[in-house]
């Protein structure tokens, strides 16, 4: 039989889907893979379900339905202080990663340069290579993340076409500091290089600097491609409804590959993500202050476990330093050790680097806690007799 695509073909079952085999296949408490384990609001499930009922169930327009785009445009306005035209700059998608894939294919020709910062989502790289894009890494290290302006600079060249950041970032619960953010763009500007904003956790971050979106920075409206989705905003993971801001001729490219990818996404999920952004502030602070009870509860644990957990300031997903319990081996090896011992199954932090400077870093176990305090509790209980 003749060979698959080689890009593609390079690449073996992910990480996740390892470590969820295994937790189905012990029966553990998987803290590893990244989704709630209560479905979102009443009232947007409601939407949906009557959006069925209600109909149309046809091919809805392309870009998607005029009363989430419309919404997207109000949520972003809202927010970030943009003025957006919902009908020549926001798109619907099949999900963020479906966004992410039309961007990169839209923009990207072979030998462009694309920055990108590890430790990183695990699409990112294989999209980027199949776009014949080259990868450039800026490593960020535990257990502050900081970014290193010096990195920074290096990734760039006369050849970089494209920045792709996750802010607030999976999985190191990192959330960019406006300098930070700064500092990025001015490099984005100097290069003529275009910005996906990859902010699907943007209503999960409990930063005290709060969190700033990339396309309201300075020089960033025209060149900046920002990426929501409804399956982080209202805990509706399976749901796969994401949405694209960027400006008309920008838009306009990446709609052309999405026509080629899924066309469309379910109409009576659209209507309803459109009836959830237009909730007042009430519902999006509830989800933050939800998330960071949450995130202080596992944190918590950890520590009485004996962990050092870094830096978490957004996402649901906090990392943890377990050289202190004394275990000597990589973070795969202590991923499948308390799995198999513990009955917590998490995610190593070394699979989410790809360049050489993060080959160190074999030391870090990646917990999910966007999860019911008593699961949290519970998954507590069982590392801490285990390492007792």
């Amino acid at each position: 039989m003749r060979a698959g695509n080689g890009v593609l073909s390079e690449y073996g079952t992910t990480i996740f889907e390892v470590m969820s085999r295994l937790a189905i296949e012990h029966g553990t408490i998987n803290l590893g893979q990244g989704f709630p384990d209560q479905d979102g609001p009443d009232d947007v499930r409601e939407m949906a379900a009557k959006s069925v009922i209600d109909g149309p169930n046809q091919y809805p327009p392309m870009l998607g339905v005029p009363a989430l785009r419309q919404a997207v445009a109000d949520h972003d306005s809202r927010f970030y202080g943009i003025e957006v035209d919902w009908q020549s700059e926001v798109m619907v998608t099949s999900g963020a990663t479906e966004s992410l894939a039309a961007c990169l294919f839209a923009l990207i020709e072979p030998g462009d340069e694309v920055v990108l910062f590890e430790p990183l989502y695990d699409s990112y790289v294989p999209i980027v290579r199949r776009a014949g894009g080259i990868p450039k890494f800026v490593t960020l290290t535990p257990p502050e993340w900081r970014l290193d302006p010096a990195a920074l600079d290096a990734a760039f060249s006369d050849a970089t076409k494209l920045v792709l950041f996750n802010n607030p970032m999976n999985p190191t619960g990192k959330v960019f500091t406006k300098p930070e953010l700064a500092a990025i763009a001015e490099r984005a500007v100097a290069s003529d290089a275009f910005v996906i904003a990859d902010e699907v956790y943007e209503h999960i971050s409990f930063a005290a600097q709060g969190f700033t979106s990339m396309i309201s920075m300075p020089g960033m409206r025209e060149r900046t491609m920002r990426i929501g989705s409804a399956g982080k905003t209202f805990s509706l993971t399976g749901w796969k409804v994401g949405y694209t801001t960027a400006a008309p001729d920008l838009l306009r490219l990446v709609s052309k590959a999405h026509q080629f990818l899924t066309f469309t996404t379910a109409p009576n999920l659209q209507q309803a993500v459109a009836f959830g952004l237009n909730k007042d502030n009430a519902y999006f602070d509830g989800l933050a202050s939800d998330m960071r009870a949450k995130r202080d509860r596992i944190k918590a644990g950890l520590e009485r476990v004996g962990f050092e957990p870094a830096v978490c300031d957004g996402t649901y997903f906090i990392n943890a330093d377990f050289r202190p319990l004394g275990f000597n081996g990589t973070d795969e090896e202590f991923c499948r050790h308390i799995t198999l011992e513990a009955g917590v199954t998490a995610v190593p932090v070394s699979a989410f680097y790809q360049s050489d400077a993060g080959a160190e870093i074999t030391h870090f176990a990646r917990f999910c806690f966007c999860k019911q305090d008593a699961v949290l509790d519970q998954a507590i209980d069982r590392l801490a007799r285990h390492f007792a």
